[in-house]
């Protein structure tokens, strides 16, 4: 038996879970977000809580068990409280800045890098160097934040690039004088 998947997930005061067959659909003040059940599961709602129930008892059974759980909890929090993602930026004239729903960046390279956001995510510049992204999907929000990095991922001599807040980039020892 998963013991994630076993969990209740506790639903806060405004969100609303429902299920249309195996569609979930999630509802609450940030918007709305819904997740395709696999197949030999369902949702269960009682009081202020949902569980998912399964109906087979194999090995892939308990591992969709405890990821539906997973990715039904993480959907109650981003219509709750919705999802945070801060990328950091660190080079000599590297900078970012936002147009609209379009996120431009300088990073070093003969023309500014231009990423579109998509729907669901907005972005905002604290700084020049520090982008806030936010969203209520935290798998789609993840892979926008992967999607900037990688426009110009940290380098382990000097550092510079874009990394997330708290990363940590192991440094690299340059080359050495030649000797004698």
């Amino acid at each position: 038996m998963s013991r994630v998947g076993k969990k209740l997930i506790p639903l806060p005061q405004g969100v609303e879970v429902g299920a249309a067959g195996s569609t979930v659909k999630v509802k609450g003040p940030k918007g709305e977000n819904a997740f395709e059940l696999p197949r030999g599961f369902r949702l269960h709602v009682e009081g202020g809580a949902a569980s998912i129930v399964r109906e087979r008892d194999d090995a892939q059974a308990s591992a969709l068990h405890g990821l539906s759980r997973a990715i039904i909890a993480n959907m109650v929090h981003g219509v709750s409280q919705g999802f945070t993602r801060v990328l950091e930026i660190e080079g000599m004239g590297y900078k970012a800045e936002m147009k609209g729903r379009t996120l431009e960046l300088q990073l070093g390279y003969s023309h500014p890098v231009i990423y579109e956001l998509p729907a669901g995510i907005d972005a905002r510049c604290e700084s020049t160097t520090r982008i806030v992204l936010t969203g209520i999907d935290k798998g789609k929000l993840g892979q926008v934040a992967a999607n900037v990095r990688a426009f110009r991922p940290p380098e382990p001599y000097k550092g510079k690039g874009i990394r997330y807040e708290g990363e940590h980039i192991r440094r690299k020892a340059g080359k050495s004088a030649a000797g004698a």
